[in-house]
């Protein structure tokens, strides 16, 4: 392990790697439940989902070790799942055969654009203000899900509100909703005090004594599963289960459309997003690591960029969704994970939980909410390398950071952080510090914006 990974070299060891590996599979097992609840919707039978996410996830992840060796990791991608079901299938009609060809198609042009150096070239291209800008804005983002997963922050007249008690005994679901809100902001509590103190693996024990005081509440009865509300019972209910066969979805790709502007629009769309999620997450989460170079490039970007794409290929043969690189990957990171060895031991926890399914799937929503937010606070912590004197880059930035959290969207975010930049460089006659590259994304944005 010394030798592929240079743990030495990355100031680290298989201890450090193993927590970040388990404290980031944590934090992102809920992708397991919700994946193929959302598929599902589409048409697609969940326990095929349930496999091909939990192999696809893998495979990327390994995939993101061996040619990159980066502490990042990868699943199906969240807003691009309920894009593939709820958009492309239930709304644009499209068959889920026909959405998994979309995905396939993005994937193969994923590659194509990897190994042309094109992603590559868009990440050098932003400005280094720019870069802190969506560090800051995506601590923000991750902090806001979870705010939302641990239902302390719900929907209300002003779009967000904050989740009433008072409400929720008068409705009755205290013990259900409420009691879960109490345990996640008891959980932040506690993780900040062990990360004021220091402890070894603070994010990790966070979740695992959120969880056990959550299973404590259900035992005393203080907490009452309610599986129609989304609220489940905290205590598995076993521990090993025969993973589900991908049969019902393997190879199951629609290409009869693949030549019409209907079918090019959504595999624009897919791509669109992944790419910019991508873009962000590594931004993010490698300004925090301090793993960006003077220049503001990524040592290895090329091949973190080729293992997304190859996951969301395999993803889509397998019978999955946009496989991407995992904002909760900052969770490892803030462990301590600084190579691939910390994918490897994700990659491990996702094939385990092909055959111990009943155990990962009953970590709630609720116990990894708190390492999130705090992940979140030290993100924040970029917003200080920002020089707020120099408005003609600061501004830009603080663009791309509200609009990040305030449209939930890391993709968004990066477009009106590159336009306002480009915008404002060249109305104000500063028009040369901008690259090409910036001018063109610009154009593009602008265009998607009106025609799409």
């Amino acid at each position: 392990m010394e030798k592929f990974f240079k743990l030495k070299e990355h100031h680290t060891d298989a201890k450090t790697e193993f927590i970040a590996g388990i404290t980031s599979f944590m934090t992102m097992a809920y992708i397991l439940a919700v994946n193929p609840r959302i598929l599902s919707a589409a048409g697609m039978d969940a326990g095929a989902v349930f496999t091909a996410t939990a192999i696809a996830s893998a495979i990327a992840s390994i995939m993101m070790a061996l040619l990159a060796n980066l502490p990042f990791v990868l699943s199906a991608g969240m807003g691009l799942n309920a894009y593939f079901a709820y958009t492309v299938v239930l709304n644009m009609g499209y068959s889920w055969q026909m959405a998994l060809a979309a995905v396939f198609v993005e994937g193969v042009i994923f590659i194509i654009l990897s190994l042309t150096n094109v992603r590559e070239a868009i990440f050098n291209a932003i400005p280094p203000t720019l870069k802190l800008g969506v560090s800051v804005g995506f601590g923000l983002f991750i902090t806001f899900i979870g705010l939302q997963n641990a239902h302390v922050v719900v929907d209300g007249a002003t779009l967000v509100t904050l989740f009433s008690f008072k409400s929720s005994l008068v409705n009755g679901t205290f013990n259900s909703e409420g009691i879960t809100v109490v345990l996640a902001i008891l959980g932040v509590l506690i993780t900040a005090v062990l990360v004021i103190k220091n402890v070894k693996g603070n994010i990790l024990f966070g979740i695992v004594i959120t969880w056990l005081l959550g299973i404590l509440c259900q035992l005393v009865g203080l907490y009452q599963p309610n599986p129609e509300a989304g609220f489940y019972s905290l205590i598995p209910s076993g521990i090993i289960a025969m993973p589900a066969s991908v049969a019902p979805t393997f190879m199951h790709l629609d290409l009869s459309k693949v030549a019409s502007l209907e079918f090019l629009v959504v595999v624009f769309a897919f791509l669109f997003v992944d790419v910019f999620d991508t873009l962000g997450t590594l931004i993010g989460c490698a300004s925090k690591a301090d793993m960006l170079d003077e220049e503001g490039k990524l040592p290895g970007i090329k091949g973190a960029l080729l293992a997304d794409a190859i996951g969301t290929t395999v993803g889509a043969i397998l019978g999955t969704s946009t496989i991407t690189t995992f904002g909760e990957s900052a969770s490892g990171i803030a462990e301590g994970g600084k190579t691939g060895l910390t994918s490897i031991v994700v990659a491990g926890f996702f094939l385990l939980a092909l055959f111990f399914s009943p155990l990962f799937l009953a970590i709630p929503s609720f116990a990894t909410a708190p390492a999130l937010i705090v992940v979140g606070f030290f993100m924040m912590q970029q917003v200080a390398k920002l020089d707020w004197n120099d408005m003609l880059t600061a501004i830009p930035a603080f663009i791309c950071i509200i609009a990040m959290a305030f449209t939930y969207s890391i993709s968004e975010g990066i477009s009106f952080g590159i336009m306002s930049h480009s915008i404002i460089h060249l109305a104000t006659g500063n028009g040369k510090k901008v690259s090409a590259l910036m001018y063109v994304l610009t154009i593009v944005f602008i265009l998607k914006y009106i025609l799409i």
